[in-house]
């Protein structure tokens, strides 16, 4: 599964370099080429000697190798690697990631990545708990880096909490799944949705709601990785961050939604309608800003075209049409009757009686059923973890 794949491993200066030798073996065994990277500090917990001689290639740490005046090219190896490990990362670290702040090899190597970048948090627990750090943790994973989440556990402070950076095992276990999937969608055409529809009242004010686009946004970024040739159709959200090759498509209204879909929909695979389209819209919009000129004011409303259902009845045999349901009240039951109204294939409910789940949050909790009934429950985790449970849902069924 790992074998040829090529592998840069940047460590940096925290205690658990130790470990980083153990990762470079386990890497080296599976089949892996494995270059590593290390910052000038992280010379002092492991040497260069180890890891060059465990993973048969030179180290590099500095730029410029000052004997020869060789220049150690930071681009090429960028392209050059099918996937960028760091491990242990430290919260110095971190923080130049997200800001670009690039003083060393391994800042510069993790800007110039082309491939998918994995990072492996490690410190003390206060560190890790510091506002700060999450911060730049949530931040680096909207950049769409895959975040290997410390563990619980005694720290080199003597104190125990979260912060220890995952063992060298369960690193290679996430290695594995990855590459596993990299290919499970590819030639399929995926066509997704997300965030809110507008529909106006006059020039300045509207009808929406608190959807982000987080969630679709996210499912459009882990097809990609999979392979699939994807098109993201977005309602007004705030900027996100979508992955290259994802051909992104921005409307406004239900309508435009509705239109921008069916040009679409026939010719893709897979469809998820992750947006939160608007229900009812405005009888009539007005050409100027409506003034305010008495207590009380009416707006006439009226349905919006009903994506998914029109989707439901049009869909050929072989299509997989997958909805969303976020609901406040007899959960499973409306969101059986929604997977039964509209034709779907499968519907993934979430709560909004689930704390960190539903509209605005980076989280979700999301239960998938299919007509044979629940297939799937998830914990509260981040969406990009739940766009991962929710592909793999969908291709093992």
């Amino acid at each position: 599964m790992l074998k040829g794949k090529k592998i840069v491993l940047g460590v940096t200066g925290s205690i658990a370099a130790y470990k980083t030798p153990i990762l470079v073996r386990m890497l080296v065994k599976e089949g892996c080429e494995v270059r590593v990277i290390m910052t000038p500090v992280s010379r002092d917990f492991v040497t260069p000697l180890t890891l060059a001689t465990l993973s048969r290639n030179p180290v590099i740490v500095e730029p410029f190798r000052a004997t020869s005046g060789e220049w150690s090219n930071h681009v090429e190896l960028g392209i050059w690697a099918d996937a960028m490990i760091f491990a242990p990362v430290t919260a110095n670290t971190l923080g130049k990631m997200v800001n670009g702040i690039a003083d060393n090899f391994v800042i510069t190597a993790y800007l110039s990545a082309k491939c998918p970048v994995f990072i492996a948090p490690a410190m003390d627990l206060d560190m890790f708990n510091h506002p700060s750090t999450r911060k730049n943790i949530e931040t680096l994973r909207s950049y769409g880096n895959f975040i290997i989440e410390p563990q619980v556990g005694e720290l080199a402070s003597g104190l125990s909490g979260p912060g220890r950076m995952e063992e060298p095992d369960k690193i290679l276990a996430i290695f594995k799944t990855f590459f596993s999937r990299q290919n499970q969608l590819n030639g399929k055409k995926v066509l997704i949705t997300a965030g809110p529809t507008v529909e106006r009242i006059d020039p300045v004010r509207y009808i929406s709601n608190f959807s982000s686009g987080l969630m679709g946004v996210a499912l459009a970024n882990e097809a990609r990785s999979r392979g699939a040739e994807v098109t993201l159709v977005t309602g007004p959200s705030h900027p996100l961050t979508v992955a290259g090759g994802v051909k992104e498509v921005k409307v406004e209204s239900a309508e435009e939604m509705y239109k921008a879909c069916m040009k679409y929909f026939l010719s893709y695979d897979y469809v998820v309608m992750a947006a939160a389209v608007a229900d009812y819209k405005p009888v009539e919009t007005a050409g100027k800003k409506i003034k305010k000129t008495r207590e009380n004011l009416s707006v006439d409303l009226s349905s919006t075209t009903d994506i998914l259902k029109k989707m439901g009845e049009a869909k050929k045999n072989g299509q997989v049409l997958v909805g969303f349901a976020l609901e406040t009240d007899n959960e499973v039951a409306n969101a059986e009757e929604k997977l039964k109204n509209k034709n779907l294939d499968f519907i993934v409910l979430n709560s909004l009686k689930d704390k960190g789940a539903g509209f605005g949050t980076p989280t979700n909790k999301i239960t998938i059923l299919n007509r044979g009934g629940v297939v799937h429950r998830g914990n509260i985790k981040p969406k990009e973890e739940v766009a991962k449970d929710i592909w793999d849902t969908i291709s093992k069924k």
